[in-house]
């Protein structure tokens, strides 16, 4: 773990701003693809939306229809430029719904932030005035749990977990489990999981229905109800460069994400009251 600062105080969540990671170090766990959809399934339901991809592969970027030549300012310029929020947010087609995109420089932000003195407090700080102009922040981690994972959970409310229904899940949650344990300790004290939401489910292997039952056993009602099913148009719609709630409404993708998205902020205003 990083550096030994002591905690902050929480981040200020203005008119109800909910941060949340996205984040497994597991890859092709299906953390972008939810990232993006849910995304744009809380504009959908009229809720003010940043997406930040701080994956320096940049899925979301693509998967949100961001060229390259709009991605010269970008997360690492958030980071390691300290240029300011409102620079580097770029609107998407989908009303309600901006990102910060990611760029291939952000591959030497893990190796640069060594050196600086916040270094995990980077993207906390410069979300500072997030606060009241969204209503969620939905960060993209990486799958790694290095700086840029921790700069995200430092900054982060709370984790939302994809967690795809194979036969290593449990295994492999266990060490963002403990990560998230250890920034709440030392970084970021109101940390928590908000939520696992159960991807690339199929109804026709057993495997998945097996896994399913564990996970939840496990984790009770940190789990949503909704399960994101394996669904050819989820796959099919990042190629081109749209969600798949633009891509195909209709599809079981789509609708998973809407249902997830209802039942996001359902948790929320319980958590709330």
């Amino acid at each position: 773990m990083p550096s030994t600062m002591i905690p902050d105080d929480p981040l200020p969540s203005g008119r109800g701003t909910r941060i949340l990671a996205v984040a497994n170090q597991k890859g092709g766990v299906g953390k972008t693809t939810t990232a993006i959809n849910l995304g744009t399934a809380l504009a959908a339901i009229n809720q003010q939306v940043l997406i930040i991809d701080l994956d320096p592969q940049g899925n979301a970027s693509t998967g949100l229809g961001i060229d390259l030549d709009r991605r010269k300012i970008n997360s690492y310029s958030l980071l390691v430029d300290n240029v300011s929020l409102f620079d580097v947010i770029q609107p998407t087609e989908i009303p309600g719904l901006e990102i910060v995109p990611s760029g291939t420089d952000l591959y030497g932000a893990e190796i640069e932030l060594v050196d600086f003195e916040r270094r995990e407090y980077m993207l906390r700080d410069a979300l500072i005035h997030a606060t009241g102009a969204y209503d969620y922040v939905l960060i993209d981690c990486p799958p790694a749990l290095g700086l840029l994972t921790i700069n995200a959970l430092v900054a982060a409310q709370a984790v939302l977990v994809p967690l795809q229904c194979e036969f290593y899940a449990l295994e492999g949650i266990s060490q963002l489990v403990n990560t998230i344990e250890k920034v709440r300790g030392v970084f970021n004290r109101q940390l928590e999981i908000q939520g696992i939401v159960l991807t690339m489910y199929d109804k026709r292997n057993n495997l998945s229905a097996d896994v399913a039952e564990d996970v939840r056993g496990y984790f009770g009602d940190k789990v949503y109800n909704t399960v994101i099913p394996r669904n050819v148009r989820i796959s099919e719609a990042p190629s081109h460069g749209v969600p798949v709630l633009i891509y195909d409404m209709n599809c079981t993708g789509a609708q998973a994400y809407l249902a997830l998205a209802g039942e996001i902020i359902h948790r929320e205003r319980k958590l709330s009251a």
